[in-house]
């Protein structure tokens, strides 16, 4: 008998998303799952533990430590996304710490187990190596984005895609539930903070988002994306 996470609507551009039931269901019988509370490091920066997280519910921060000691946010993982498989595959030290934005349920996987599954579930090993590929295109792109966009455009275009990755429909628009802080938004866009301040203000004024304690609403995304430089792309 098929369980709710195995036929649950996963979001589309994550791993469980990606999968068909019946490789879904080789993937989410391994392991156990374990709760987490809001803050709680699900990994961290530099550890030789190789062990995987399926997130089942929730957001997690992705954060490693810069040269100057502080510390930096990488990226923003939600339910249906792995975190930590590069340790798993490669046996080298953690490159990031994880933590818990908020409650999060995930599924801890042992790395031999996994590695054993990704051999005989091919599907499961392409749709991994997709993400993987799709992330690091991520990070090129926020490469290029900080030469040659200034920063309103820079942080219009991260919160379409925040919207794209980890949004959901609400009663007065597309609303990003993990809560990230001004610092946190400035280093996804690589802006000063207070740059960020004063372009979220005039993102406010024009009707384009607001701004609550725990989410973001975007009110009018065609016209973020037409800001973004993005409304000839697909969403």
């Amino acid at each position: 008998m098929e369980g709710p996470d195995e036929t649950r609507e996963w979001p589309a551009r994550s791993l469980l998303g990606l999968l068909s039931v019946p490789a879904r269901r080789e993937l989410l019988g391994l392991g156990v799952r374990k709760r987490f509370a809001a803050g709680a490091v699900l990994l961290r920066e530099g550890m030789d533990d190789e062990h995987v997280l399926l997130l089942l519910s929730g957001f997690a921060k992705v954060t490693a430590t810069v040269e100057n000691g502080e510390s930096s946010l990488l990226a923003v993982r939600a339910a249906g996304d792995t975190v930590g498989e590069m340790a798993a595959m490669t046996g080298a030290p953690r490159s990031a710490t994880v933590t818990a934005c908020g409650p999060l349920l995930a599924r801890v996987l042992p790395s031999a187990a996994l590695r054993e599954l990704l051999l005989n579930v091919p599907e499961v090993s392409v749709a991994l190596a997709g993400i993987v590929a799709d992330r690091l295109r991520w990070a090129n792109r926020r490469r290029l984005d900080f030469r040659g966009y200034p920063a309103k455009v820079r942080l219009a275009r991260l919160l379409v895609e925040l919207a794209a990755s980890h949004g959901s429909s609400g009663p007065r628009g597309t609303v990003i539930g993990c809560r990230l802080t001004q610092p946190e938004l400035a280093a996804l866009a690589g802006a000063a903070e207070t740059t960020v301040h004063k372009v979220l203000r005039e993102l406010r004024e024009e009707g384009l988002l607001e701004t609550g304690y725990r989410s973001t609403v975007i009110l009018d995304l065609p016209r973020l994306r037409q800001l973004a430089e993005l409304a000839h792309e697909l969403p």
